[in-house]
């Protein structure tokens, strides 16, 4: 089914969505918010530019988006997948427990903040560019991957794959970053190490499937040093609140 989005709102472009069929293609987006929110069982390509909270509360859907979108992409998501060609704005991501988001550009501030795993469930976003300031705040599960696959980025930070004050309050999950992180500083409640073994083995699933999605080469991406970020306390704050 074809959605002309031009003149319609995000209500009515999300009961045209209902209505169809397994499959959508929704032309002309142009910021309605909300589009695909709570979703399940739906394949939705978009053409044009998605606002913000796009795919908000997903629930197994799948949304592919040929350029940019805008802030809080997969805000909540439970499940299902988002494809964006282009960059995302600020909050991707936003307490996700499931689910998978694959952008191909840059991300802006804050991505990955609150992500949490839920049960079996472990949410992964993968930034083929870079992201901006405050990337994975208070994260609590799930995979954050910054690839920094772009030379020029509106986030550089003098050459940096991330912005400032990555990992604040981070105490659960993983982040891998696709650098040697020399000159990025990170709190002191989590470990930053050289990624070997069967970190790398699960970086290779997670990038194999990012690949496919945009026609690149894995081992290519691969082929470099990656950094991966953990926290050393499942309660990075307690010293503020609890008396010697």
């Amino acid at each position: 089914m074809l959605i002309d989005a031009k003149e319609l709102g995000y209500k009515e472009i999300n009961e045209k969505i209902r209505e169809s069929g397994k499959e959508c293609e929704i032309v002309g987006a142009l910021g309605q918010r909300f589009i695909a929110a709570g979703m399940s069982g739906k394949t939705i390509s978009i053409d044009g530019v998605p606002g913000n909270a796009l795919g908000a509360y997903l629930n197994g859907a799948s949304i592919k988006v040929k350029a940019n979108a805008q802030d809080a992409v997969g805000d909540t998501m439970n499940d299902g997948l988002i494809v964006v060609g282009g960059n995302i704005g600020d909050a991707a991501g936003y307490a996700m427990r499931g689910g998978k988001i694959f952008v191909k550009g840059d991300a802006g501030y804050r991505a990955g903040i609150h992500m949490k795993a839920y049960k079996e469930k472990i949410p992964v976003m993968i930034i083929g560019g870079r992201a901006g300031s405050f990337l994975g705040e208070y994260q609590a599960g799930g995979i954050i991957v910054v690839l920094g696959l772009k030379n020029e980025s509106a986030h550089d930070n003098s050459g940096k794959i991330v912005g400032y004050f990555p990992c604040t309050g981070m105490h659960g999950g993983k982040m891998y970053l696709r650098s040697d992180c020399e000159g990025i500083k990170f709190p002191g409640q989590v470990n930053v190490a050289h990624a070997k073994g069967k970190d790398l083995d699960e970086l290779k699933e997670y990038i194999g499937e990012y690949c496919e999605e945009f026609g690149l080469n894995a081992d290519e991406i691969l082929d470099a040093d990656f950094t991966v970020v953990t926290p050393d306390s499942k309660n990075p704050y307690k010293q503020m609140y609890v008396a010697n």
